[in-house]
């Protein structure tokens, strides 16, 4: 898939079907990105897991925080990635491995690496990069 562009319809149809979310790189900062996305993503009805190895065992917005994507202890429809572009590889290759793939790893602004795209694809979970849930929803869902 070409990640230069997408058609709406495509991060809207993600949007829609995705209920749980597991958010790598929470943030207890409210002044942080990854801290009002996860407020926003609260707030429009999915269930959010937030996923920060220094942050485990609390809570962040009343949910539990969970060292990585294998903790949680249910299946998750996406993952949204607040990690730098040189980390994407390593969270496709965790996400591959768990026993029930996500649907969608769905990168923020500023994340991509193609390579790692083109590995979650092959592997049948779809790939959005360099965008954010948070923009995308009231623009094309809410």
């Amino acid at each position: 898939m070409n990640h230069d562009r997408y058609d709406d319809s495509y991060l809207a149809d993600i949007l829609r079907d995705v209920k749980t979310i597991a958010l790598l790189g929470a943030s207890p900062n409210a002044a942080r990105p990854s801290h009002g996305v996860m407020r926003f993503l609260l707030s429009s009805g999915y269930r959010v897991f937030p996923v920060n190895p220094g942050q485990a065992g609390k809570e962040l917005l009343g949910q539990l925080v969970y060292a990585r994507l294998s903790d949680i202890p249910e299946t998750v429809d996406m993952v949204d990635v607040f990690r730098a572009s040189e980390y994407l590889q390593e969270v496709v290759d965790e996400a591959i491995a768990l026993p029930v793939r996500p649907k969608v790893i769905w990168a923020q602004l500023s994340v991509r690496d193609d390579a790692a795209a083109a590995k979650a694809e092959a592997s049948g979970i779809k790939v959005v990069m360099n965008r954010c849930p948070a923009i995308e929803y009231p623009r094309l869902v809410g």
